[in-house]
């Protein structure tokens, strides 16, 4: 017995000093794990339930974590991956869809408190539709080290960054939405003239038709309301265009002398019909009345 007693000893020195070791590594995950008791970054966003998950799936495919980077010669961090779940996060149960963002391999990020050696950077996003055109929009980003396990959350930037990109996707979109719309009231706008000047022109053929009148007087109005609808495209030519505006795109060019019916008159251009009953937009000084 008094031989074995040192050997004893020794062990469970040993014993201790690895438990020493264990220790303060179990104690610093428990310590990270209770660090991420957050609020989170919480935003509302105005719009459809369509145009803001169209945003948020533009932040999410583009492969980018925005607000942190590793290196400072690249100022971008690129390679992050769209995923289902991530375990780094603590399960959520308050509702709404979930999406996370996920860059492995990332080197001590920026704007992650006290970040260090390598590891993983995980946002969460998780969009909750309050009506029909508000949408809440919660954030969280941690990166979390591979060695260690240690979670480190970020100092706000990263979700603000990330926040920013999908509300200015969601004005773009909206934006577009607008002039598309813009556009149609234009089209029905011209539509409903057009129309109208149809029906008006044939009214007048109508009446002058019926009253008979002599054929010199039917000529004479017919050929006034010709030139006051009709005209023909000055040299060298001219671009038919989609809108009224010399930015607009261009349907077809229009060889010169082409002669043209005026269904609509603005100030500057006018909507006319070719003969091959194609309309568009022509600015008003590249016409000319029919000889």
């Amino acid at each position: 017995m008094t031989t074995r007693q040192p050997h004893y000893r020794a062990s469970r020195i040993f014993f201790y000093v690895l438990l020493l070791g264990v220790v303060p590594s179990i104690s610093q995950s428990s310590s990270a794990k209770d660090k991420f008791d957050s609020p989170g970054f919480v935003k509302e966003l105005e719009g459809s339930a369509q145009d803001v998950l169209e945003a948020l799936n533009t932040d999410l495919q583009d492969q980018t974590i925005h607000g942190t980077y590793i290196f400072d010669k690249e100022p971008v961090l690129l390679g992050a991956t769209v995923e289902q779940s991530s375990k780094l996060f603590p399960e959520w149960s308050g509702g709404g869809q979930i999406f996370y963002k996920v860059r492995t391999k990332a080197i001590a990020p920026r704007h992650f408190l006290e970040s260090a050696d390598q590891g993983t950077i995980v946002v969460r996003f998780v969009l909750t539709t309050l009506t029909p055109d508000r949408s809440r929009l919660r954030i969280d980003a941690i990166y979390v080290e591979d060695a260690h396990r240690t979670l480190h959350i970020s100092d706000g930037t990263v979700e603000a960054a990330e926040f920013k990109v999908i509300r200015d996707r969601l004005l773009e979109i909206q934006a577009q939405e607008q002039e598309a719309a813009d556009l149609r009231r234009r089209r029905d706008s011209a539509e409903l003239v057009h129309q109208t000047y149809l029906h008006q022109r044939e009214d007048e053929t109508t009446r002058l038709a019926t009253a008979k009148a002599g054929t010199e007087d039917l000529q004479e109005r017919v050929q006034k309301l010709r030139h006051e609808v009709d005209r023909r495209v000055k040299a060298p030519g001219a671009e038919l265009k989609s809108a009224p505006f010399r930015e607009s795109a261009t349907i077809r060019p229009i060889a010169a002398y082409t002669e043209v019916v005026v269904l609509i008159v603005t100030p500057h251009w006018l909507g006319v019909e070719d003969a091959d009953g194609q309309r568009g937009w022509l600015p008003e000084d590249q016409l000319e009345p029919l000889p």
